[in-house]
């Protein structure tokens, strides 16, 4: 099998093969090339030092001089350069205390995770020394040589073999299973930033059911334990499966029957953006509030409710979640409550189109016209305000701005 490599990386191998040395796109972009996916970038390595490859590239920045990676820019594509090394001793669980470069291929493929990680090619074709083709096809995650030795060095490496494991739909191999459950202490050394990246790749993967691999493995309660406290893990996994590609949702759903406060500290701890954390937690805080609605007898009645519950939490956080319970009660195989939420998402959208009033800013009404007929800028306008929306909010037609005034006239008398 012949890979065919973007025209730039193949300038670069061919550049640094004129003139002596060896070169190969290597790692990811040849395990992706092989499963006829899209590789999301081009890593070279080469047997030509940092120094040597700078001198054959006119712009060049040094990325990672020091662990021999030099980065050749095309046009405005940035692309890395790494010679041939061999990692020395890992002291802190991630980084090698010293690298040494080689001449070696087969030494720099060696230090690498995952056998299908591990491969090379250039125009001669693949370089494959430890048998990963042979695990693709089978379809499997297995370090390259010592599995502990492998995890020892770089402790993060046991939930990228479940990340790959959900991300290809790959078994992890027995030993490597082995390696990790006896090691998965050792993942508390790793920053929360760095599982995060990892837990958010599993997570909007085509598996993210494959979490449950944290669990099994021992991992979960050093990184997950959110997820480890789960009454119901099957019920998480097939709710994962179902819910949309959205890290907010699929983090919910991960951690579905916890309090919102369990779900923001989490997430906190995991660095996550304010923006995940807050549409998360607010998923975990409205699911279920809806139901509460099943046994109200009119339509309109109905509608207010949904008005004040959109008004109270917000749109878009109520949309969210009524999308979440949706699903949730799918899986659930509740189907009258699936129903509901399928009504309250469409009146909602009703109510939306028509324009109801449901926050302080839709009103006809506004806090400069309440300083004009009279009344003090502060706390008193707030209050008014907001009587006036909780009106509209129980009667629409009201928010108009004659109405508005004569009740903001009342409200102010009664000061």
């Amino acid at each position: 099998m012949k890979i065919k490599m973007p025209e730039n990386v193949s300038r670069i191998i061919g550049t640094l093969t004129e003139h002596g040395y060896e070169a190969y796109a290597v790692g990811g972009c040849v395990r992706d090339s092989i499963i006829h996916n899209t590789p999301n970038d081009w890593d070279i390595t080469t047997s030509a030092l940092p120094a040597q490859v700078k001198a054959l590239f006119r712009r060049t920045i040094d990325t990672g001089i020091k662990h021999g990676t030099v980065t050749i820019m095309i046009g405005n594509e940035g692309y890395e350069v790494t010679t041939y090394r061999i990692d020395g001793e890992y002291e802190d669980g991630r980084h090698p205390k010293q690298v040494e470069f080689t001449s070696s291929l087969e030494e720099d493929l060696r230090r690498r995770d995952f056998t299908i990680n591990a491969m090379a090619c250039n125009d001669e074709g693949i370089v494959d020394l430890f048998g990963g083709r042979e695990d693709i096809d089978n379809r499997i995650i297995r370090c390259v040589g010592e599995a502990v030795e492998r995890f020892s060095e770089d402790a993060l490496r046991m939930l990228r073999a479940v990340r790959f494991s959900a991300q290809l739909g790959y078994t992890i191999e027995e030993g490597t299973a082995a390696a990790i459950t006896a090691l998965a202490p050792t993942i508390s050394k790793v920053s929360k930033e760095r599982i995060h990246m990892e837990l958010g790749k599993l997570l909007l993967s085509d598996n993210p059911d494959y979490i449950s691999k944290i669990h099994t493995l021992g991992l979960g309660q050093y990184i997950f334990p959110v997820y480890e406290a789960l009454k119901d893990k099957d019920l998480a996994g097939r709710l994962l499966k179902a819910l949309p590609k959205d890290i907010a949702f699929r983090y919910a759903g991960a951690m579905y029957d916890a309090g919102d406060g369990a779900v923001r500290k989490m997430l906190k701890e995991l660095k996550l953006d304010n923006l995940t954390i807050k549409r998360s937690a607010d998923i975990i805080k409205l699911h279920d509030l809806g139901v509460c609605i099943l046994k109200i007898p009119t339509s309109d009645a109905y509608e207010r409710m949904v008005r004040a519950i959109a008004s109270q939490h917000g749109v878009d956080e109520f949309k969210d979640a009524l999308a979440f319970d949706k699903v949730f009660y799918t899986v659930c195989g509740d189907n009258e409550r699936c129903e509901l939420v399928k009504h309250e998402l469409e009146i909602l959208d009703i109510i939306l189109k028509r324009g109801d009033a449901l926050k302080i800013g839709d009103l006809a009404i506004s806090g400069d016209r309440l300083i004009e007929m009279g009344m003090e800028s502060g706390k008193q306008i707030g209050d008014v305000l907001k009587m006036l929306l909780d009106d509209v909010i129980a009667n629409p037609e009201h928010n108009n701005a004659q109405y508005l005034e004569m009740k903001a006239r009342e409200a102010a008398a009664k000061v």
